[in-house]
């Protein structure tokens, strides 16, 4: 091994700008097919994070139709007043594998501190919302149950909404906003939980009671929708087919009508990105097979032109007793080795590549040893089986026919 490795050193030093481009195509289909499938791996976790966002095993129910943004996102195409609080208490009690629930209304609105103004989205709700969504305040606390029912005028803000009225989170808390001519008390500021998967920043958020803002903010009876929880391995597909025969029948929609409501999971709000990501991936397959087919014809040309033009030392090797299995070892040895090492410069470039996508796009630094590993042995295989009919054919040079042709 230690000679053999001699040899096929000296060769490809030897043959220096047909040794880069042997490599080369097998580099490329490394580092297409590392990176990309890493690229795309990282992308999918960064779907789950912001999945997980939403509250786990989340179901909403929700006024209006709902359109996918390509981004991942939700847009309301509607806004009927048909959704009451008792269809969500239909909902939580009526779908399978229902945990808990809260209903909420989503709402626009100028809010002012002192001199400074801004305008807000209000999230109107229970203190419920804090489980079903998984989120918790950073200084002070959520609103609570006596308070919902007394319709207090109390709030807990988002974290860049503290910062914009008052600085910062613990200077929020204790002091009042105003909502046109109604004040409130800041009871709370919330931890930073960034944008959730449906397009909402949560920091730039204003909770409050839901019976505040109904009663003592607006007067309506009418609700934007329903958070609801589920236990966790619920048929998502059962639930939703549920829950739209529970809201057609209380909103009395006929057959063949159109729905004035939407249900949907947080795994619907991702669906266009897992397609992006599946293109992604297909995509990556395509190009690295190419690129491993142009490098496995390239390693079987550039072997075949070595096994020319290194004639006289095959027939130096077989004067002094090298058998035809030494010879076809020792060039199927240089055509793995030469496809390894393109594939090990490939796979070493793609981890720099994911590393710099983590840190320029923010995305999980996700590695698959599996991958790495099936690559590098792929790559090898690629090169052995390349170099299989070069090896063969130095193998059936006759000494006698060898020194003939060096007169």
């Amino acid at each position: 091994m230690h000679f053999g490795l001699r040899i096929a050193l000296s060769s490809l030093r030897t043959h220096k700008l047909r040794t880069v481009l042997a490599m080369l195509g097998v580099f490329l289909g490394a580092l297409a097919l590392t990176g990309v499938q890493h690229v795309s791996m990282a992308m999918e976790r960064k779907a789950e994070i912001e999945t997980e966002k939403l509250g786990p095993n989340l179901f909403m129910a929700r006024a209006g139709g709902v359109r996918f943004r390509r981004s991942g996102g939700v847009r309301t195409t509607s806004s009927p007043i048909t959704f009451k609080i008792s269809d969500a208490e239909a909902l939580i009690e009526g779908l399978p594998g229902a945990l808990e629930g809260t209903p909420f209304i989503q709402q626009s609105m100028g809010v002012r501190s002192g001199a400074t103004k801004i305008t807000a989205l209000l999230m109107a709700t229970t203190p419920d919302y804090q489980t079903i969504r998984s989120v918790r305040p950073q200084a002070g606390r959520f609103f609570n149950t006596e308070e919902v029912q007394s319709r207090a005028m109390v709030c807990v803000l988002g974290e860049k909404i503290a910062q914009r009225l008052f600085g910062g989170a613990q200077q929020a808390v204790g002091r009042e906003v105003s909502f046109y001519r109604a004040r409130a008390k800041v009871v709370g500021v919330m931890e930073p939980k960034g944008a959730d998967i449906v397009g909402t920043d949560q920091d730039e958020l204003i909770y409050l009671p839901l019976s505040t803002y109904m009663r003592r903010m607006s007067n309506q009876d009418h609700i934007t929708g329903a958070y609801i929880r589920l236990a966790r391995g619920t048929n998502l597909e059962v639930t939703k087919d549920a829950a739209t025969t529970i809201l057609r029948s209380r909103h009395s929609i006929l057959p063949g009508s159109e729905d004035d409501f939407s249900v949907l999971t947080a795994k619907d709000t991702i669906k266009l990105q897992t397609q992006a990501l599946d293109l992604v991936g297909t995509l990556g397959l395509i190009s690295s097979s190419v690129s491993f087919a142009v490098g496995g014809l390239g390693i079987l040309s550039i072997m075949i032109l070595l096994v020319r033009a290194r004639r006289l030392e095959i027939g130096v090797r077989r004067a002094v007793g090298a058998r035809r299995g030494d010879i076809i070892a020792q060039f199927l040895f240089e055509a793995g080795l030469l496809s390894g090492v393109g594939g090990t410069l490939g796979v070493a470039c793609s981890m720099g590549l994911v590393l710099l996508v983590h840190l320029l796009a923010d995305f999980p630094f996700v590695v698959s040893p599996l991958l790495l590993v099936s690559v590098l042995i792929g790559s090898v295989l690629l090169g052995l089986a390349a170099g299989v009919y070069p090896a063969w054919q130095a193998s059936r040079f006759e000494v006698l026919d060898i020194l003939r042709s060096q007169n």
